[in-house]
C-alpha cells in the first residue's frame, strides 16, 4: 500500500514578524494548539513551523494541502471563522506587524513524485515569492522549469524544487525548495548553479521582481 501523501498540490504558507514581548506565548499558541486544530482539517496532510535565517518575515507556519481548495472548504473555514480565546490574543492577524497569508497551486512539476509526496517537512527551506513582467511570462517560466530548477536540483542537499501560483495573495509566483539543511545556498555548489546559464543573471536582473524579504531561507523549528 503506497504511503500515505504528506504533501499535495495546495499550499497555504502564512508568514509573521511579531512583537518580542509577545514571542514566547505566540510560539505556544502555535505549537501548542494552532497546528493541531488545523491538522484535523480534512485535506490538511502536514504542517511545520520555520524561522527564517535569512530574508523575512522571521516565522513561517506552512501547510501541505491536498489542493488549494481545502482552504475554501466549510470545515476550513468554519475553523477560520471561529477562533478559540488563545487564537483571539495570538493569531498573527491579530499581533503580526507584517502578516501575509497566501494560498498557492503546484505548477511545476505537474505533479510530486510518490516518494517524496511521502515525505514529512523537511529540515530546511528556499522559498522565493516574485512577479513577473506580463510580457515575460511565457520565457520566464520555461526558463524556470527547465534551467533553473533542474540546475539547483543537481546540487548536493537540495532535496527538491517546485514551483507554485497564487491563488490567494501576492505576489503572483512562488519558488520553493526543500533542503537537508540551511546552508545548502551558501555552499560553492548553489552559487555555481545559479549563474551556470548566461540567461540566469539576465531574467533575474530584468524580468523578476521580489516580494519584501523573498528570497528567504528558513530552518524547521516545529516539529523538532
Amino acid at each position: 500500500m503506497p504511503a500515505k501523501a504528506k504533501k499535495g498540490t495546495g499550499l497555504l504558507m502564512v508568514w509573521a514578524d511579531v512583537p518580542a514581548d509577545k514571542e514566547e506565548e505566540f510560539n505556544r499558541w502555535y505549537n501548542e494548539e494552532h497546528i493541531g486544530d488545523l491538522l484535523a482539517i480534512p485535506g490538511v496532510l502536514s504542517a511545520a513551523r520555520y524561522v527564517a535565517v535569512k530574508g523575512g518575515p522571521k516565522y513561517l507556519a506552512y501547510y501541505e494541502l491536498e489542493s488549494p481548495a481545502v482552504w475554501d472548504s466549510e470545515a476550513f473555514q468554519k475553523f477560520r471563522n471561529n477562533p478559540s480565546p488563545w487564537a483571539k490574543r495570538m493569531s498573527p492577524r491579530v499581533i503580526g506587524t507584517t502578516y501575509i497569508n497566501n494560498v498557492y497551486r503546484l505548477i511545476f512539476p505537474s505533479s510530486l513524485p510518490q516518494a517524496f509526496a511521502a515525505t514529512g517537512p523537511s529540515p530546511a527551506l528556499q522559498m522565493g515569492r516574485m512577479d513577473v513582467s506580463p510580457q515575460a511570462e511565457d520565457e520566464f517560466n520555461k526558463w524556470y522549469n527547465t534551467v533553473y530548477i533542474p540546475g539547483y536540483e543537481k546540487v548536493p542537499g537540495c532535496i527538491k524544487g517546485r514551483r507554485y501560483v497564487a491563488v490567494r495573495g501576492q505576489p503572483k509566483y512562488f519558488t520553493l525548495y526543500d533542503f537537508q539543511h540551511e546552508n545548502v545556498p551558501n555552499s560553492p555548489e548553489w552559487q555555481k548553479a545559479r549563474d551556470a546559464n548566461p540567461q540566469s543573471r539576465q531574467i533575474r536582473d530584468t524580468v523578476m521582481r521580489h516580494g519584501p524579504g523573498s528570497p528567504g531561507v528558513y530552518k524547521l523549528v516545529f516539529p523538532k
